[in-house]
């Protein structure tokens, strides 16, 4: 089987490939970003912030599907990449076999535990009396229903992106984004009686993972036999070397994710202690300052599979040149946002709800949001790097460290010492923490990676 990706991996220029890989990636996370950004702006319209509020305390139950994908997603389309740069295509069917069929179990799993503990779940992600029926409400639609859909169709993307197919991966979610934002306005303002906004959201949100689903396996179907791209149930094995070689990379990934969802319920929690209108002002900030964590999540997803390939056939001098490309335009993505939000903070929360309350709230926390924002683009950068090269350890504990070791104990300290503003106060601070460490970590790694090549080649003299 012969991969018709290999001049993209090996031989064009560094700028162009990045290019080739990334935009398509950006343009998807943009997409789905909107999606997401449709559902709290939709809402919004109501101006009831209790319903804005109800939609981010669950939305992060629904992002919780996104932990899940990375592990057999992140795992798999890593170690797919490295097979395909070490000729190992027949191992790689296998991988990819693997990972569709284990992100089906998983989801279902996850799917009937918010089937049976809606309520709980939602209270315990700060869900109050005024909030808690909206939430449960949308928890149903967006994920005991659409669970499989969605981390189903996030594992496939991640799997073609692997292949080198970023196009294609970037098509299916900006088809699942367009369908969501078609859909939003339909169930929220035409088929569902007023009052169910939420309701309509969380059904627009299923369907439209659904629709980019569909598309996924088509394209599937259509390069199985050009490609180690493989829907076939005969292919899984439950082998530990398999296993733990994607999991060794999924694992910390997904673990990264779900870490930050439970710094994400404690800002929640934290944040809901002053209030409904302050969570619902937070609710906002989080979805507006996406844009930015959306395309250098991008750039760093498109940039992953070039790393892989190169790092497995032993090109470094080319995997640290898609890395340094990547790194420098993340940087210049990150300063270009700050002055735009710290310019129109007002504007921008004004777009998602008119209450004047909670845009004098939301304005001030954007500002003191985006400021984040060139740290943690870096820290995404060298972590995906480390996932394309396989060091699971390392970039769990730059997770660990992001999410465990600074961001929750800083978030309390922030909160006890400056009050409701020292929880936005606390991102900026723990991302400036973590960036040093992973600076460190990285530089290691890679002068460790150099140094045992070239004493390699000297033992092959």
């Amino acid at each position: 089987m012969k991969n018709d990706k290999t001049e993209l991996f090996e031989k064009m220029p560094i700028g162009k490939a990045l290019f080739i890989m990334a935009i398509p990636t950006v343009i998807s996370q943009l997409i789905t970003m909107l999606y997401n950004l449709a559902d709290t702006l939709f809402i919004g319209m109501s101006n009831d912030p209790y319903k804005v509020a109800a939609a981010s305390v669950v939305g992060i139950l629904f992002f919780m599907l996104s932990a899940m994908a990375n592990l057999f997603g992140v795992g798999g389309g890593s170690l797919l990449s490295r097979l395909l740069g070490q000729k190992r295509e027949e191992e790689a069917r296998r991988v990819c076999s693997f990972s569709i069929y284990g992100t089906i179990v998983i989801s279902a799993v996850y799917s009937l535990i918010c089937l049976i503990f809606p309520q709980p779940l939602a209270r315990l992600l700060g869900a109050s009396d005024n909030t808690v029926g909206y939430a449960t409400s949308y928890l149903f639609w967006a994920v005991v229903i659409g669970a499989i859909p969605s981390t189903l169709g996030l594992t496939m993307s991640h799997l073609l992106r692997s292949a080198g197919y970023s196009k294609e991966s970037g098509i299916g979610l900006t088809i699942g984004g367009i369908s969501n934002i078609i859909l939003d306005p339909l169930f929220m303002f035409v088929i569902l009686p007023a009052g169910n906004e939420v309701t309509g959201a969380a059904i627009a949100t299923m369907l439209s993972n659904v629709i980019s689903l569909i598309y996924f396996i088509i394209i599937f179907l259509k390069l199985k036999n050009k490609t180690v791209l493989t829907l076939s149930i005969k292919l899984v094995k439950i082998e530990k070397s398999l296993v733990g070689a994607v999991f060794s990379t999924g694992l910390p990934s997904a673990l990264t994710t779900l870490l930050a969802n439970v710094t994400a319920i404690i800002k929640n929690n934290l944040t809901a202690g002053y209030g409904d209108v302050e969570l619902a002002a937070y609710g906002i900030v989080i979805k507006a300052d996406m844009l930015p964590l959306n395309i250098g999540m991008g750039l760093c997803q498109g940039m992953m599979p070039l790393v892989a390939y190169n790092y497995a056939s032993k090109n470094f001098p080319r995997m640290k040149a898609f890395a340094k490309a990547a790194q420098v335009s993340g940087m210049v993505i990150a300063c270009f946002f700050i002055v735009l939000f710290q310019i129109f903070a007002k504007q921008i929360v004004w777009v998602f709800i008119r209450d004047e309350q909670t845009i004098s709230y939301g304005k001030d926390f954007l500002r003191i949001a985006c400021l984040a924002t060139p740290f943690m683009i870096a820290n995404f950068q060298k972590i995906f790097c480390l996932q394309a090269m396989g060091k699971g350890k390392e970039s769990l504990i730059l997770g660990v460290c992001r999410q465990g070791l600074f961001a929750v104990p800083i978030l309390f300290l922030m909160n006890s010492l400056v009050g409701l503003y020292g929880v936005l106060m606390a991102q900026p601070i723990s991302d400036a923490c973590t960036f040093v460490v992973a600076t460190l970590i990285y530089r290691k790694v890679y002068n460790k990676i150099i140094k045992e090549n070239t004493s390699t080649a000297k033992k092959e003299v």
